[in-house]
């Protein structure tokens, strides 16, 4: 597994596109992988026979984990699996180009027993556990190659987990719902009556299992969506109701889910005829919304001429919690910014800055414009302009050195639904605001679809967080590292502005600079943002 990213400490297998036993030619794509940002394709780089693949579908690997043997066919390769030092040489010598994310562990040898330890992949950078969301198959059920175990919820996504093996799951070290640490044990597949216990008893030295020994035969209990949420009173849509993991997510596959955004299908409403109730394609396309009766509106007020009766319950409320696990992503960033926030002293500059001029020259860029620019593409554009100014913003803390970046990268914070990502748009000062706007709005997409590539989550040099569109006046950023300051911009707030010993009616904008007091002084941020200020105020000097 190589590093793809500059915190990447693991990487999952999406799907598998060659099989054991393929001949495979350099060039060959071998399989997708997901990151925390990105899923990428893992091309072969030699020519020869797919010995054997490491991993399985949805699992994760180290970086530096094997993913897969390719060489002569018969070749002998179970030394490379037992720990020899070629191991290590074979995985590190990997092209950057390859990637994999899933991490399954070799067959243990131990005796004849004809059975495979599945672990827990690394699959994000940040990823520590992994959440099992549920399981499709229970302790006992016969597997198949391409067959779905379970799906596993990692900081920045959920993913399918299948089996590349035929055999029967013979062991389930948790339940759904519960986490299981990066390399530790999350099933057995093999052979009928084959003892799995063996290879725990192997493996106790390096794994620790979340499950008692007296359970291990015992089949995993289908998660409880009660015990998680609260059950909600209101009837369903639907005489079938769609299947969810502990945590309340439905059960579906990304074809279903896909066909069901495109076509504005509910799937809390769809029936699920796939494994455990598993949503798939056919139970999408083959979904007929049902229609709700209107509420009878004859008991609303007494007879006519009378005034409503209203009964006050004895009991108005009753007190309630719920506690939601982590998520993987969610994890992540409070690990990320924590580490921010405690390893870098921050200050923070705020300026109100006067949009009136801003406002108008968007209005006249718009109506030549090949595509719609947004207030946040203009501040983006501004912001490098005067990065360009002041290049001691443009600075990274090294540890025993500051690191000055001659390039202006600037990383734009974009909201998922499972946390926050910062897609990187790169050398802004050289763009125009066309191109800015396109490409932003492409990152954006991408970001929310979960397919961006490493090379555009990664090397921004400045950040910005706009949270104006939500109606927020003022806020403050915690630092995004490497990058020395993120400005956190609010919304454009009409206002009465004084001018000159005269108030006049005005359109006002609040900019909070943090700076990491490491490498920025507050002169240094103070002068930055004056500058920022001077080009929004008059916008002809973004090209200058």
């Amino acid at each position: 597994m190589p590093k793809m990213s500059d915190t990447m400490e693991e990487g999952v297998i999406a799907t598998w596109l060659k099989k054991e036993g393929d001949e495979v030619s350099s060039g060959d794509i071998l399989a997708e992988v997901e990151t925390d940002k990105a899923t990428m394709e893992l091309e072969s780089y030699q020519d020869g026979v797919l010995l054997h693949i490491g991993v399985k579908e949805k699992e994760s690997v180290p970086v530096d984990g094997i993913l897969a043997v390719i060489g002569e066919k018969g070749e002998d390769f179970q030394h490379l699996l037992n720990g020899d030092s070629a191991t290590v040489e074979v995985a590190k010598e990997a092209p950057a180009s390859s990637s994999n994310g899933v991490d399954k562990t070799p067959v243990v040898d131990v005796g004849n027993i004809n059975a495979t330890v599945i672990r827990m992949p690394k699959m994000s950078d940040t990823m520590e556990e992994g959440v099992i969301a549920s399981w499709l198959k229970n302790v006992g059920d016969t597997v198949e190659s391409g067959d779905i175990l379970a799906e596993v919820e990692t900081d920045k996504a959920t993913m399918e987990l299948e089996s590349y093996d035929d055999g029967t799951l013979l062991y389930t070290a948790v339940e759904a719902g519960s986490g299981v640490p990066v390399d530790g044990i999350i099933a057995i597949i093999g052979e009928s009556g084959a003892n799995y216990q063996a290879l725990l008893d192997a493996e106790a030295g390096g794994a620790q299992l979340d499950t008692p020994s007296d359970n291990v035969s015992a089949p995993a209990p289908k998660s409880d969506a009660t015990t998680a949420t609260p059950v909600s009173s209101t009837p369903s849509a639907v005489s079938t109701p769609a299947a969810h993991t502990s945590n309340g997510r439905i059960i579906a596959s990304p074809l279903a889910k896909k066909i069901a955004s495109e076509k504005g299908i509910d799937l809390a409403q769809v029936s699920g005829t796939g494994d455990g109730g598993r949503i798939v394609k056919r139970d999408v396309e083959s979904f007929v919304p049902s229609v709700q009766p209107e509420a009878s509106k004859s008991n609303a007020t007494g007879s006519e001429g009378e005034a409503p009766v209203v009964a006050l319950p004895s009991v108005v409320g009753e007190e309630r919690s719920v506690e939601a696990p982590l998520s993987q992503m969610r994890k992540a960033i409070a690990r990320t910014l924590s580490a921010s926030k405690y390893s870098a002293p921050h200050f923070y500059v705020t300026m109100e800055i006067n949009m009136d001029k801003a406002i108008e020259a968007r209005k006249s860029m718009n109506a030549i414009a090949p595509v719609k620019i947004s207030f946040n593409d203009i501040v983006v554009k501004a912001a490098a302009a005067a990065v360009r100014k002041h290049p001691d913003i443009n600075v990274s803390w090294g540890e025993d050195k500051i690191i000055k970046h001659e390039h202006i990268h600037i990383g734009v914070a974009v909201a998922i639904p499972d946390g926050l990502v910062v897609p990187t748009v790169k050398f802004v000062d050289n763009k125009s605001l066309s191109h800015i706007s396109a490409e932003i709005k492409e990152l954006g997409r991408r970001a929310k679809d979960k397919k961006l590539q490493p090379e555009e989550f990664q090397g921004s040099t400045f950040t910005i967080s706009n949270l104006g569109m939500f109606g927020v006046e003022e806020f403050t950023a915690i630092i995004y590292q490497p990058a020395s300051c993120i400005m956190a911009v609010g919304g454009i707030k009409e206002t009465v502005i004084v001018e000159n010993g005269e108030m006049r009616p005005g359109n006002v904008m609040k900019v909070t600079l943090s700076c990491d007091h490491r490498t920025v002084d507050g002169a240094v941020g103070a002068a930055f943002l004056k500058t920022f200020k001077e080009i929004l105020e008059d916008p002809i000097r973004i090209l200058v």
